[in-house]
């Protein structure tokens, strides 16, 4: 559904984006990270044929975004970070304008406007005020207008941005919905950990270059360079941890609250051993789990926080 090759925009000597090549089929749910400053919105413009790149080809649903972006913006829903709203429009009214930009007609256009406020669980607010709702509500109006033509694909930037922890799990939970609907999402986000959980593929932009493209569980194993595991053992642990130590593909243990940390060496990913090493010498296991990496961990691992 979208593919970008050698995608480029300059300005002057500044690279905004350098060589983006980005390939997602459809229903996939990419999840676009980088610092402030990295190329996201860039690349976001692009593909919703806002911008024209310096060089470089790109297209979206099978259509070029040099020879065909009328076709390109009716499969599309654009979302930026912040968007104008009509503050003296009732909600509904505001979508039924939309509505009618894109040519939906008659009774179909209430009852599209309808089906997206349901969706995006707004329904019960049709009549308010589009002044009156919280920063979170206006971002899933936002994203009902977006909705209004079913798009094929959602190019989504900072959706969850400014948004407090309640309505960020509302708007990841809509994103979930809308993946079941078979949706080509793109989102870009600050808010990584969550990310993870919706995300089947992540891109790791920075400096305009994108340094990592691919799905979540390959990019975890790329960061996670040792196997760490958490194990419990009833009583002291100090015994535990001096015979772990002992073994050959152990690198480092640490012991707290009876709780072990165990640092495996690199390369050594079995560790079935262990928890037999451990009761035929009576240590009763309560628990031994892999420790996780989460998508915060590895942005810090592979990026340095450098923007254009």
């Amino acid at each position: 559904m979208i593919e970008a090759r050698d995608l480029t925009k300059k300005y002057g000597e500044l690279y905004a984006i350098h060589k983006i090549d980005l390939k997602l089929d459809r229903g996939d749910v990419f999840g676009f990270i980088g610092p402030n400053g990295a190329g996201k919105t860039t690349t976001m413009r692009i593909l919703a044929t806002l911008l024209n790149p310096t060089w470089g080809e790109a297209y979206v649903g099978g259509y070029s975004i040099y020879a065909k972006p009328k076709e390109i913006r009716r499969i599309i829903g654009y979302m930026p970070d912040f968007f104008g709203v009509y503050d003296n429009m009732k909600v509904i009214e505001y979508l039924e304008f939309f509505a009618a930009a894109y040519r939906i007609k008659g009774p179909q256009r209430r009852k599209v406007c309808d089906e997206v406020l349901d969706l995006v669980d707004l329904g019960y607010k049709r009549e308010a005020l589009v002044t009156s709702l919280s920063r979170g509500m206006t971002q899933r109006l936002g994203l009902a207008r977006v909705l209004l033509h079913d798009p094929q694909v959602l190019l989504l930037d900072e959706p969850a941005s400014g948004l407090d922890p309640r309505a960020r799990i509302e708007i990841r939970t809509l994103l979930k919905e809308l993946r079941k609907l078979g949706k080509t999402i793109m989102v870009s986000s600050h808010i990584l950990p969550e990310l993870a959980d919706v995300c089947n593929k992540i891109g790791i932009i920075e400096r305009g270059e994108l340094l990592v493209n691919d799905d979540v569980a390959e990019v975890m194993h790329r960061v996670r360079q040792q196997m760490v595991l958490r194990i419990g053992v009833a009583g002291d642990a100090e015994p535990a941890a001096r015979l772990i130590e002992q073994a050959s593909y152990v690198e480092k243990v640490e012991a707290h609250d009876g709780q072990l940390r165990v640092t495996l060496a690199p390369g050594q990913h079995d560790y079935s051993e262990l928890s037999t090493l451990l009761v035929q010498h009576g240590h009763r296991l309560t628990r031994m789990t892999e420790e996780e990496i989460n998508l915060e961990t590895a942005f810090m691992a592979l990026t340095k926080g450098i923007t254009s």
